[in-house]
Order: structure tokens, then sequence, then C-alpha cells
């Protein structure tokens, strides 16, 4: 009898706390996420992807979250130095051409399952309506530009026993005057417009990438930068002002607006001059790009998108006067969300891995030093490729994020109190199937508390606190 009653006793404990977990259970509230725009992500890494170890970089970028990866184009290395009087530089099949060092980049690329943007740049010298001079970078004739785009969109047309490529970026940077020079609006416009038209006549569907602007003017003995928004507004001919009208008639075609909001003081840092543009100042370069998509000065046969094309912030280690890294890393997350709010739908980080020795740039996700394949991962690869924020807002806690996987399914939240205590379940939301969850939590928290959110196939997120940090003065690499 006895064992009887202790095996009853022990059966109503189990349903009892059965009945308990159950209640738990029903606590934990379900949210939906309603259809956003995406948030995808590429990479861009000059020294990996065209010299280095490119079939296991790639395999780490398509690992890191990326679909698409920034490759440099550089027209003189697939151009003859000195071209034959047959030569027809419209034609990719010309024997003049060279392709061998980038079909391996874009077959490697297609291959990791990632998309090319084919960054055109560099002339041949025979290429040139105003040669280079010291440190001016020159412009290019915009008449054999279209050629070469031309022939570039026709070789990687899909018929060429090389894989399709269809997305092509115009020039880096044009309002610096180190890329192009003399810097005028106008020139690049009819860069842009050319390449438009040569790589939408190979295939409708290919894609135009205009802008890549350096953030900030810059005036020196040698070389400057025009302002992005005034070299914007020029370049679109849209006036200045609340109620801005066209200023000429020429329009421009391509099919995404780009720009490189490089920032100092962290995520929510606005530019100090008022035609500069930062991470804080995006929505101001949308609201001009839709002010010339409304009177008609851009041109596409889709809507035109808004896309980050590079953007980092080196860490310390190794760059002493860089930002420590767990303050980069919350920033790298809330840096991704602030670019989603105003309207961007692809970022692109720079760099996968450091560049080593006493070169400039600590921005990779990876630490120099191995090889990729090899090499040690830093804080900000979690925060790029399964970012994650929440913050505190009138006695509820709102959280935004991108699973990995970019696929609908169920993200759990997990809340701790102080920074080693225990994780417990406080709501599970249901991305959309873009991969992007957000939701208004329920949820009675402080500033003491941290969340991070947990996904099948993604992991964990870093934890995220709910105290908002104040960010030093510090720019993209350690100034």
């Amino acid at each position: 009898m006895r064992r009887i009653v202790w095996a009853l006793i022990c059966l109503l404990a189990l349903s009892g706390a059965a009945v308990a977990s159950a209640r738990t259970m029903h606590r934990v509230r379900t949210y939906s996420t309603p259809l956003t725009r995406p948030l995808q992500t590429a990479l861009m890494d000059p020294n990996l992807f065209g010299f280095g170890d490119r079939t296991n970089a790639f395999a780490v970028t398509r690992e890191a979250g990326a679909t698409y990866v920034r490759v440099a184009v550089p027209w003189s290395s697939i151009a003859p130095a000195s071209p034959d009087p047959s030569f027809d530089a419209s034609d990719p099949d010309s024997p003049d051409y060279n392709w061998a060092s980038l079909d391996p980049v874009v077959e490697n690329s297609e291959a990791a399952g990632l998309t090319p943007i084919l960054d055109l740049e560099q002339p041949p010298k025979w290429a040139f309506s105003v040669p280079r001079k010291g440190v001016s970078g020159g412009t290019p004739n915009v008449s054999d530009l279209g050629k070469f785009a031309h022939a570039l969109a026709a070789h990687y047309d899909g018929s060429h026993g090389v894989p399709a490529a269809h997305v092509f970026q115009v020039w880096n940077e044009p309002n610096l005057s180190l890329d192009l020079s003399p810097v005028k609006p106008a020139t690049y416009r009819a860069m842009v417009n050319a390449i438009a038209s040569s790589v939408h006549r190979v295939d409708s569907a290919n894609v135009v990438v205009a802008g890549e602007l350096d953030p900030f003017e810059n005036r020196t003995n040698s070389w400057h930068t025009m302002a992005p928004l005034a070299y914007m507004r020029a370049l679109l001919c849209v006036s200045k002002g609340a109620h801005p009208h066209a200023t000429c008639r020429t329009k421009i075609h391509f099919d995404v607006w780009s720009h490189h909001p490089y920032t100092f003081g962290g995520p929510f840092g606005k530019a100090r001059l008022a035609d500069d543009v930062s991470l804080g100042d995006l929505p101001r370069m949308r609201a001009l790009l839709d002010a010339g998509l409304r009177l008609h000065r851009v041109v596409s046969p889709r809507s035109v998108q808004f896309w980050v094309t590079e953007f980092a912030w080196d860490t310390n280690p190794p760059r002493r006067s860089a930002m420590k890294m767990g303050m980069q890393a919350r920033a790298t997350a809330e840096a991704l969300h602030q670019m989603w709010l105003s309207g961007v739908s692809l970022v692109t980080w720079y760099l996968l891995q450091d560049e080593p020795g006493n070169n400039v740039n600590k921005s990779g996700l990876y630490f120099a030093g191995k090889p990729i394949a090899t090499a040690r991962a830093k804080p900000t690869l979690t925060a790029f490729r399964f970012p994650f924020v929440a913050y505190l807002h009138s006695g509820r806690v709102n959280v935004w994020g991108r699973d990995a996987t970019s696929t609908k399914t169920t993200v759990t939240i997990e809340r701790r109190t102080r920074i080693r205590g225990t994780w417990h379940v406080v709501a599970r939301i249901v991305s959309n199937h873009r991969g992007i969850f957000a939701a208004n939590l329920r949820l009675a928290a402080t500033t003491k508390d941290w969340l991070r959110a947990v996904a099948p196939g993604s992991g964990k997120s870093l934890a995220f606190s709910l105290t908002q940090p104040v960010y030093p003065h510090i720019g993209p690499w350690g100034t």
C-alpha cells in the first residue's frame, strides 16, 4: 500500500508540474510579423575575392548570411592595352578581350550561392576623355564605356560558358576626385545612362546601380569630394528645399541608388555638414531619391531600390583607436536596423577579414593571421549574420531582427536580468518569409535586462542590453 500511495503522490506531483508548465507556455505570447521590405546583406573584400583563397572566402561569406558580393571589374585588365584597328569594343568575343581574371570570380561566387555585383572601374589609357593627372582619377570616354558595358553584360548573359550575371554598378564614389575627375554630376549622369542603355539592351532584367557616393565633403590641395546631397541634387536635376522641382530635362536611368554612409559616433550618428550623409542622414537621402522619382527624373522598368554598397567600423582589437569589440558588435546590429528603417534593402559590409599587418583596414568579420577557413571570428560576425535589437519604450519592448536564413521561422525571445542572469523564454515571433521579425512585446522589463533571439538555423543572437550605451565619437577607421 505504501508503494501504491507513493506512486500516486509522484503521479500527482508530475501532473501538477505539467499543468504549471502548460500555464507557463500559455503565458508566452507568439507574435506575427507582417510583410516588410527585405534586408539582404553583401560583403566586399578586394584582397580575398580578387586574389586570395576565393573559394573558401565565398563559402564563408555565404555562411555569414550574405547573398551578394561586390566584385571589382577593372576595365583595364580586360580590355587590350593597345587595341587593334579591327577591335570591336562592344563584342565580348573579340579576341582582344581577356576575361580570364574575372570569369573565375563570377563562377566561384555563383557556385557559393552569391549574386555578384559587378563594379565597373579603371579604364584603359586609351579610353580616357580626361586623362589621370597626379591623384586625380580622370574621366572615361562615355562612348567607350557604353561599348565595354555591352560586352560585359553580353559575356555574362548565360550563353558564353560562364554563369549569368545581372547586377552592374557604375564606378566607385564618383563625387570623389580620386576616382572621377573633374567631379561633374552631368558627366557621371552620362556614364550611368550609357551603361544602362547597354546592359538593358542585352537583358531588360539586368540591374544598374548608380551612386556609391563618398559620405563627406572634403577639400584639400590635391583632391576633393563634393557633398553627396549636393551631388545627388545636381545628378537628378532636383532643386533644394521643402518643395523640390525639376531643374533640367535630362533624365537618368538606373534601378538602384547606392551610398556609403560611413559614420562617426555610432549607429545614430549624423554628419556635421548639412549635405553630408552618414547613418542618421539616410532618411534625407531617401527623401531626395523619392523626390526624383516623383518628378520623373529617374527612369527604370522596376521599382527603384535603395542600397548601401560599402559600410563598416574597425574594431579594437586590433586597432587600438577604434571602437571596442563588444560595442562595435552592438553598433553593427543597430546600424543594420537603422539602414532598414531608412528604406535600405541591401547592406554591404567591408571586409570579410582584417587586412594583415600594418594595412589600414581592420573592419573584417574575422581577424587576420590565418587562412579564412580557420580564421577567428569577431562578435561582429554574429551581429551581421543574425542582427537583433531591443528597445524599452513606454512600458514595452520593441524588438527587431533578421533570421540568418532569411526564411519564415519561429524566433524565440529570451530575457535575463543583469549580465550573468539565467535566460528565460518571454515571447515567440514568427518572422515573415524574408526572415524579418519585429514585435512590440508586452513585457515588464527594466534597463537591467538583456534580451536575445534564438532561431533554428541561426543559433543565438548576441545578447542586447536594454541600457542604451553612449557611443564615443570614433570614426569608421578608428579616427
